[in-house]
Order: structure tokens, then C-alpha cells, then sequence
């Protein structure tokens, strides 16, 4: 799609998009109310009883949150077309395409739009009325711009739900059946939209083009489908009304380009500046740590915020199915299975691993251990390979028990290789849905006197106050044991005092609203080359 330009005020949104003026002019007229235009939403909007804000996305397209039978709705608002309007865009597209037959197969999105907007220079002319003659289209000067957005959504975006892939607010979006599209907000939680496909005629054909596009075309044979978005997005498709009972289903689990950082875990309190300063010292000395949880916990969120602290110049393998991983490090390599085609040409996670391995990397990130490959993560950190992975499990004693069963298989004496098992949960606190970070375990070892594996718990969160503990205050086996005397610290109990200067490094952060991923790693990096002083005056 084009460059978005997002408006800072309701004054100049409307003079740059009128489709929005009418929008509020017919609103206004329906429920005598005005909504507040609010340039960027944030945590205050979960405070609002009656919710009636509209934001911006980048024009021409504009997000209206309003209540409606005492339930919060999502209404996308964008440039639409009469039905009249939709046949004659249908007319457009076969003269495009008449003319696409001319240019090579597009190599990515970016070649495709230049090579529209070539099209369009040569087929569209402003004219008295909306008419086609061979090649030439003339449209009415207020009908062009509505036009080309409404063909570029179709052959660039993702149509209907073109807005909900454009609000980096959404986490989740859910089709069940042509009407019933929900999405996940992460300041809002779970809303019904406004869209539609009309019916499920539409929706079966909206879903087999959009499979077509990802390259995992879905049939009736084949009606189950998952796939890849080209933003990394997890796609998954139910086609045949056979096996969906009320109709297509769609679920889109989206990708943010750039990750959140840990500054601003901590400032949405998923964990303390404690708790983000020993993730630092854990991964700067070395330590393997598995983020573990439930499904839509924020696991994959937090190892993509931990990452930073790894130190700027190591070498770093990431092994996945699906590319959700993000490194800052120039020395990452990225490796992703192939689980189409032949038997014999199919890549797997443990086929990764093994290729890591081989690499000596200083660190080995898998996107989710669930089978074999949890042998070969072992067999890592055995041979001195810290890894990083997500894991699902909702505790620590869950988690080293599908370790050590089927399919897994760990012998529970090797899960020591490990050294920290975070626990992330989504959780809802007065009413509010929210992700923290309900525990950080240490691992201390197997002992045949105990029966089983040694843990001792560093950090607890309280639901009571949300805040997090630091239970391993001066008894930290990491810590003490493993870091401390890897650093050449002569007392054990100065590793304290280094947490803590972590610790002031993130709040300052905080207070100084450096927010960004990489803004964040740029400061963490002169902290490891310049030292405390020079971060702590980094802007």
C-alpha cells in the first residue's frame, strides 16, 4: 500500500480525508454524539466507561471504538463504494490485468504497486462520468482516489480486513463465518468489529484467493490450512463449511516488524526493572533461559525483549516455523523449517538445530520447543550452547514434566543444562486483561537425594498489589553461584549491587521515554563499549 500518513488532529485528518467528515457528520446525526479524536491510543483508554474515541492508522484509514448495547465495538472507517461502484472496480481490474500480462512476474509487494501505479497513469483520465472504452477508464475527479485505494486494498492489502492488518493495536483477528469478525486489542481486549463479507459465498472465495497469495491454496480436499503472511503473521484457514458448522473461519495472529522492548514491558508492569536487569546479567553471562506459558501469554514477546541484552557482537542462531524472532545483532542468521514438498526435502526444527550447532554460535534461540528438537536444545546447552526458547507450560514443575515425558523424552538428571524458567501468564486484574510475568525460577540441579530437580523461585508477581517480589534477594543461586564467580566478583553479594545498576539504567530509560526496540539496544550496546556513565547519559 502507499506511504501512510498518520493526522495529529481531528482538523487535519478531515481535510486530508473527507470520507472521514461525513463519517462523524452521519454519526453525530444518528446518536447526537461527537467522538474524541485522539492521535495515538494508549492505556488510559481501558478507564473510559463510554467509549467514543476515533484514531488514525495512517490515512485514508481512521479506527471508531463506541459502544453499542452496552458492548464495545471496532468500526474501521475508509473510503467505500456503492454497489454500483464495486461492479465498476470489477471492470477495472480485467483492464489492469490486460495490461499486468506486460511486466515480469512482480518479485515483492513493493515492485507490484510501482507497476499499478504505472497502470493507472496509463488507463485512468478524470472525466464527466464513471465509463470504460477498451483500454481507457474515466472517472469522476471524486470517484479516482476512492478507486485506487479500494483496487490497491484488494490486490496489495487484505481487503475487508485491509484496517485490522494496518492497527498495530490489534494482537489477534478472528473470522467465524461472513459476519462475525473479532479481533484482540491489546489495550481493549476482545472486540466484535463492524465488518463484513456480506455472505459465505464470498468468505469461501475471499479465503481460497487469500491462501492462493501465501502459496498454501486451500480446497476441499485441503481445508485446513496454515501459512505465513508476508509480514510474518500467522495465518490459519478453515475452508469447507463441512468441517467449520457456521461457515469459513479465518484466525490472524499478527506480527509487529519491530518488537516491543523490554522497556516497555516494564512500563506496562509484565515485570519489574528488577527482573529485567537479572534477564540481563543472565543473558550477558551466558544463561539458557525458557520463557514458559499458555498460549497468547506473551511468550514470544518477551524472549524478542530479552534478546537485546545479548551482548552486540555474538553470534546468534534463531531456529523456527514460523519467523517470529527478531535479533539487533549483526551476527544473526535466521533459520526457518520447510514442512511442504517431498518427504525428503522437508527441513525441521531439529534439522535447524543441528545446522546451529555446527556453527558454534554464542547462542541458539528456538521460536517453540514441542517435540524432538527439545533433545537437540539439550544436547546445546550440554556442549556449552546457552539457548533461548518458549516452552507451554503454565509452571515450572508442568514444564519439567513434558520435558522429561513423551514425546520429549529428557532424562530429568540433564535438566540442569538449564538455568531459568520464566513463567508468563495472561491474567486479568480488576476486570482487566493483562500479561505478566508470574514467576522467574532458577534451576538448580538434579538431586538423587531429593528424587527429582532443585528449583528456587527469584521472583514472584503478587496479584494482590500487581507488583513483582525479588524473593531471591541475597539467595540467588544464579546469581551468586554461576554469574558472580564467572565475573570474578571476590564477595558473591556484589552481584547485587550490579543488578541494581541494571536496574537504574531501565528506569532511567523509563523516565526518558526511550521506548524503541533498537533505540534500546543502541543504549545497552554503549553501556557493554562505554560503560554506566555513558548510557546512563545516552538520549
Amino acid at each position: 500500500m502507499v506511504e501512510f500518513v498518520v493526522s495529529d488532529t481531528i482538523e487535519v485528518a478531515v481535510q486530508r480525508n473527507p470520507h472521514l467528515g461525513r463519517y462523524i457528520d452521519e454519526y453525530r446525526m444518528l446518536t447526537q454524539r461527537t467522538p474524541s479524536f485522539i492521535p495515538a491510543p494508549d492505556n488510559s483508554l481501558r478507564d473510559i466507561a463510554n467509549i467514543d474515541v476515533i484514531y488514525p492508522v495512517g490515512d485514508p484509514i481512521f479506527i471508531h471504538i463506541y459502544m453499542e448495547n452496552d458492548a464495545k465495538v471496532y468500526q474501521p472507517i475508509e473510503p467505500t463504494l456503492s454497489l454500483e461502484e464495486q461492479l465498476f472496480m470489477e471492470d477495472v481490474m480485467s483492464v489492469i490485468l490486460n495490461f499486468a500480462s506486460d511486466y515480469p512476474p512482480p518479485e515483492n509487494e513493493a515492485i507490484l504497486e510501482k507497476n499499478l501505479d504505472e497502470i493507472f497513469a496509463k488507463i485512468l483520465k478524470i472525466g464527466s462520468a464513471n465509463k470504460i472504452k477498451g483500454t481507457n477508464v474515466t472517472v469522476l475527479a471524486s470517484f479516482k482516489d476512492r478507486l485506487i485505494y479500494n483496487i490497491k486494498r484488494e490486490v496489495l492489502g487484505l481487503g475487508p480486513i485491509e484496517p485490522l492488518i494496518r492497527d498495530s493495536n490489534i494482537e489477534d483477528i478472528s473470522g467465524i463465518g461472513a459476519h462475525d469478525i473479532f479481533i484482540v486489542h491489546k489495550i481493549l481486549g476482545s472486540l466484535k468489529t463492524k465488518i463484513t463479507f456480506g455472505d459465505n459465498d464470498r468468505l469461501s472465495l475471499y479465503s481460497k484467493r487469500l491462501s492462493e497469495r501465501v502459496g498454501r491454496p486451500v480446497s476441499d480436499k485441503t481445508p485446513i490450512v496454515d501459512a505465513t503472511l508476508p509480514d510474518g503473521s500467522r495465518l490459519s484457514i478453515v475452508y469447507s463449511s463441512d468441517v467449520s458448522a457456521r461457515g469459513p473461519s479465518f484466525t490472524i495472529r499478527k506480527f509487529a516488524d519491530i518488537p516491543i522492548s523490554i522497556v516497555q514491558l516494564v512500563r506496562y508492569n509484565t515485570m519489574s526493572a528488577e527482573e529485567a536487569a537479572y534477564l540481563w546479567l543472565a543473558l550477558e553471562y551466558g544463561q539458557s533461559v525458557f520463557v514458559c506459558g499458555e498460549t497468547a501469554s506473551g511468550k514470544t514477546t518477551v524472549v524478542n525483549a530479552m534478546i537485546p541484552f545479548i551482548r552486540p557482537e555474538s553470534k546468534i542462531f534463531s531456529a523456527e516455523d514460523t519467523p517470529e524472532i527478531r535479533a539487533p545483532q549483526d551476527a544473526w542468521q535466521q533459520l526457518v523449517t520447510r514442512e511442504r514438498g517431498a518427504e525428503e526435502s522437508r527441513v525441521t526444527l531439529f534439522d535447524l538445530l543441528k545446522t546451529a550447532l555446527r556453527s558454534r554460535p554464542n547462542y541458539i534461540i528456538v521460536g517453540e520447543i514441542r517435540g524432538a528438537e527439545g533433545s537437540m536444545a539439550f544436547q546445546a546447552m550440554q556442549t556449552g550452547h546457552p539457548v533461548i526458547s518458549t516452552f507451554h507450560a503454565a509452571s515450572v514443575r508442568k514444564m519439567i514434566q513434558r520435558f522429561t515425558g513423551t514425546p520429549i523424552n529428557i532424562p530429568v538428571t540433564f535438566m540442569d543444562n538449564l538455568n531459568i524458567a520464566l513463567i508468563q501468564q495472561a491474567v486479568y486484574v480488576n476486570g482487566k486483561f493483562l500479561r505478566r510475568t508470574t514467576s522467574i525460577n532458577e534451576i538448580e540441579g538434579y538431586f538423587e537425594e531429593l528424587g527429582g530437580v532443585s528449583t528456587k523461585q527469584v521472583f514472584q508477581w503478587d496479584p494482590t498489589t500487581d507488583q513483582h517480589v525479588f524473593r531471591g534477594l541475597n539467595n540467588s543461586y544464579i546469581l551468586e553461584k554461576r554469574i558472580a564467580e564467572t565475573a570474578g566478583m571476590p564477595d558473591p553479594k556484589m552481584i547485587y549491587e550490579e543488578l541494581f545498576k541494571r536496574a537504574r539504567i531501565i528506569e532511567m530509560m523509563l523516565k526518558n521515554n526511550i521506548f524503541s526496540y533498537y533505540k534500546v539496544f543502541d543504549l545497552i550496546k554503549t553501556f557493554y563499549q562505554k560503560g554506566e556513565a555513558a548510557a546512563l547519559s545516552f538520549r
